[in-house]
């Protein structure tokens, strides 16, 4: 199929890669339509902001879920789509351990109705997983070869089981699939539970921020646009089957991160050192080498770039930030 031209569903259309990646797909001329149940996990300011940008583009936004039955394969039919990108999930490891259940019904029953609509219209497809599924692997960089059979958290355990569950699918429906693990995704219209952006909230506001392990952690902090280059690759690529990583391929300090906020902002931050929180991973580094192969895949942004234009964006936009 052209590069170009294609009818793309994406659930999580409001979330915060969903609404980068629709911009981008309509920018090159596909035809983009997406759904979101605007959850509360986080202010939905946030979202509806992001889907009144999306409107405004002549993109259309559909306000459904995804665990409700029949939904997405209604969907599909009516857009007659030609590829569905899956983004729409519970999102977060520390919420993940006090509430569980939302992650049981939008990762595992969620994706179940996804996966059932495809049943019958085998179009490509491809899904969040998560550089979490990697858990307690201890080789860095990590590479899709690598086990990920120890979850270090139940947000971790539903991805993994997604990426079985797709694959079952994949063998037995004929669905081509491609799950994208992503690692730690930061950039304007960014989610406020990320630490990036609750540490550049607090920081400016004069609030303490809590590092766990003493900020003892790295993260391969990645760019939204780069993110949003290698899966629009892996959407042209329509693979049968294929797991990519989709990092920046550099494991950076915490502690640098808040650096370059303080910075920015030109405060210091108020430290509170905890001990590590359980199901929390010290490292992640992503191997990108088969997406560099096979995607033409290469991050372009650094971390001080990135956050950089983050918080140009978080200072002009307060008003939706409160």
């Amino acid at each position: 199929m052209d590069n170009c031209g294609k009818r793309i569903l994406i659930t999580g259309i409001a979330g915060f890669i969903g609404f980068h990646l629709a911009r981008a797909l309509h920018a090159r001329g596909d035809h983009v339509i997406g759904c979101d149940n605007f959850n509360d996990y986080y202010d939905p300011s946030l979202k509806e902001e992001r889907a009144r940008l999306l409107k405004e583009a002549g993109i259309d936004v559909v306000r459904g879920d995804i665990t409700e039955e029949g939904f997405v394969k209604h969907l599909l039919e009516a857009s007659d789509a030609t590829h569905l990108v899956h983004l729409a999930a519970q999102a977060g490891v520390r919420y993940s351990l006090t509430n569980p259940k939302a992650y049981l019904e939008a990762n595992l029953n969620g994706f179940f109705h996804v996966l059932e609509a495809l049943r019958s219209s085998p179009i490509p497809f491809l899904f969040a997983s998560s550089s979490s599924v990697y858990g307690f692997n201890q080789k860095i960089p990590f590479s899709e070869e690598d086990r990920t059979d120890q979850p270090a958290n139940f947000y971790s355990a539903t991805k993994k089981c997604n990426e079985t569950m797709a694959a079952a699918y994949h063998k037995l429906y004929g669905i081509p699939t491609t799950a994208l693990r992503f690692f730690t995704v930061y950039g304007p219209y960014g989610r406020p539970d990320m630490a990036y952006y609750s540490f550049t909230k607090a920081i400016a506001e004069g609030h303490p921020i809590n590092l766990f392990n003493g900020g003892d952690m790295q993260r391969d902090f990645t760019y939204i646009d780069d993110i949003v280059e290698g899966t629009i690759a892996a959407i042209d690529l329509e693979a049968q089957f294929e797991i990519f990583n989709l990092g920046n391929n550099k494991a950076e300090p915490l502690l640098k991160m808040v650096e370059i906020i303080e910075t920015h902002v030109g405060k210091k931050a108020n430290v509170e050192s905890l001990p590590m929180q359980p199901g929390e991973i010290q490292v992640t580094f992503a191997d990108v080498e088969k997406a560099k192969r096979l995607l033409g895949y290469s991050p372009k942004t650094s971390l001080e770039e990135g956050m950089a234009k983050f918080l140009g964006w978080y200072n002009r936009s307060l008003s939706i930030n409160r």
